[in-house]
């Protein structure tokens, strides 16, 4: 019985080894050598929300070298402007750009989903990126937050993906192909909670279900659903300046976004993000919540301090 007993133990451990290199050897796969899809034929346009910074900005000139044309959309119609002339510059104006003002902190959901309508009308959009995101200024409390970033995190973070993604999916549908990519966040994917940001990573979370269940949804229908975890990454929103390994910049980051579209439900396209979320992991969950409390309750502090300070120059 002992001897039975021994072996059953033994193949089970098997198992357990057996699927843990069967998953390290897809992950090396998926970062290193599958090449990536022909965006192209998903169709021969993407739309970028959130395009004028940071990671939108960056996968905007990414998809454009891949010969796509562009619908921009962001809040700001001068830095929309000023972003469709650098692709045109770049790439010598091999590509059409058009460019929607909305803000999503402002605009009804009958706006957002008007305007999205009327400019993909006739439009062959094969590739959504929805990226505009928000975050606090610095740590804080929940009590702390005020009504108005409250309600901006929660409109331009969940609402205004939900509404352009309802205005997309249609289109695609039509044509039987298609590609939404939703940018969520470590914070809700890669640690056990997120304190003093807890309102913004419940969002993310939020994106993360939404990605997960419509990949299920629509998948038969040949669009791929796909919601890609960054880390920190070198942008205005992190107010990171200088990049590194571990910390992209965004130009680096968009890179590795765009080998991974169309590749699984859930990923993290740069690699070094992966090695930090697998460390991060292995770590107790009481540890890491101490530890995180920790770093970002002095993050409120310093920001707090910097708030006084200022209004008092005022």
């Amino acid at each position: 019985m002992e001897t039975y007993l021994h072996y059953f133990i033994l193949f089970l451990g098997l198992i357990s080894i057996s699927k843990s290199v069967l998953s390290f050897s897809i992950w090396v796969w998926g970062s290193f050598f599958r090449p990536s899809k022909n965006l192209k034929e998903y169709g021969s346009w993407a739309l970028i929300t959130g395009s004028t910074d940071g990671i939108g900005k960056a996968l905007a000139f990414e998809l454009a070298n891949k010969g796509l044309n562009l619908i921009l959309v962001g809040r700001n119609p001068s830095k929309l402007e000023e972003t469709a002339n650098a692709i045109h510059e770049r790439y010598r104006g091999k590509m059409f750009i058009k460019t929607v003002v909305i803000d999503f902190a402002k605009c009804p959901p009958e706006e957002i989903v008007k305007k999205i309508e009327e400019t993909v009308d006739g439009v062959d959009v094969g590739i959504l990126i929805n990226n505009a995101g928000l975050a606090y200024p610095y740590a804080r409390f929940m009590h702390e937050v005020d009504l108005e970033l409250m309600m901006c995190l929660m409109k331009v973070n969940m609402e205004g993906l939900t509404w352009v993604t309802k205005s997309i999916i249609p289109r695609m549908l039509e044509k039987k192909k298609g590609a939404i990519v939703n940018i969520g966040s470590g914070s809700s994917a890669t640690v056990s909670s997120y304190p003093l940001y807890s309102i913004y990573a419940a969002t993310k979370a939020y994106v993360q279900m939404l990605s997960k269940s419509l990949s299920v949804e629509y998948k038969q229908q040949g669009i791929d659903v796909q919601c890609q975890i960054p880390l920190l990454v070198a942008t205005k929103m992190t107010y990171i300046k200088k990049s590194s390994l571990f910390v992209p910049s965004a130009e680096t980051y968009s890179k590795a976004s765009i080998r991974w579209i169309g590749y699984g439900e859930i990923c993290v396209p740069y690699w070094p993000h992966a090695i930090q979320g697998f460390i991060i992991r292995a770590l107790p969950e009481k540890l890491l919540d101490h530890l995180l409390f920790k770093y970002f309750n002095g993050m409120r502090k310093r920001g707090l301090h910097k708030e006084t300070k200022l209004a008092k120059m005022k």
